[in-house]
């Protein structure tokens, strides 16, 4: 048995491919470390429990379906945007099935607030580039913005959507198109 394990991001990646075929159930510092082929005290270097195992697993899953499109045009349009994270959406709900509704079970107790942040965290990124996209759409009424009614305000409602949708496991969208449509353009 290999003592040693190349790097966190290959631990990562088999927790990923772990919670891809058998479940978020699978992923325990033992069933990592035997699918890395190392030994137990190897993933212990990296991670001092299952919780922040888990943790890291969960915002590793996070950046693999929402990762940066190699064509940065997708941020360039607010409706394009909108496009590109529904189907990154349903690509998340297919390769990790229940992911979007049951990664937060995953945490230890005592660890929640931890996993909780990080998820957050990842929340804010996702909602930074909307409201990035927001600004920088060219289409945008110059008028569709107010001091009531802010770029972050409506960010919040299209992720709040998104959010839902993911819950539903609805990934058309045509009716969030609209409502931008009929309230941006």
């Amino acid at each position: 048995m290999n003592t040693v394990v190349t790097s966190k991001e290959e631990i990562l990646k088999t927790s990923r491919e772990l919670i891809q075929q058998q479940g978020w159930s699978a992923v325990n510092i033992r069933s990592v470390a035997a699918a890395c082929g190392v030994s137990v005290g190897s993933i212990y270097n990296y991670f001092d429990s299952k919780a922040a195992l888990m943790c890291a697993a969960v915002e590793s899953v996070w950046s693999e379906i929402f990762h940066q499109p190699g064509d940065r045009m997708v941020f360039q349009d607010t409706q394009a945007c909108i496009i590109w994270i529904y189907g990154r959406m349903e690509y998340g709900c297919k390769q990790y099935p229940g992911f979007f509704t049951l990664h937060s079970l995953g945490f230890m107790h005592e660890d929640k607030s931890d996993g909780k942040r990080r998820m957050q965290l990842t929340w804010q990124h996702i909602l930074d580039e909307l409201c990035a996209v927001l600004r920088q759409d060219a289409g945008i009424r110059a008028d569709a913005f107010t001091e009531q009614f802010t770029v972050e305000r409506f960010a919040d409602v299209l992720f709040s959507f998104m959010l839902s949708a993911s819950l539903r496991q609805d990934y058309d969208p045509a009716a969030v198109l609209e409502i931008v449509r009929r309230t941006l353009y």
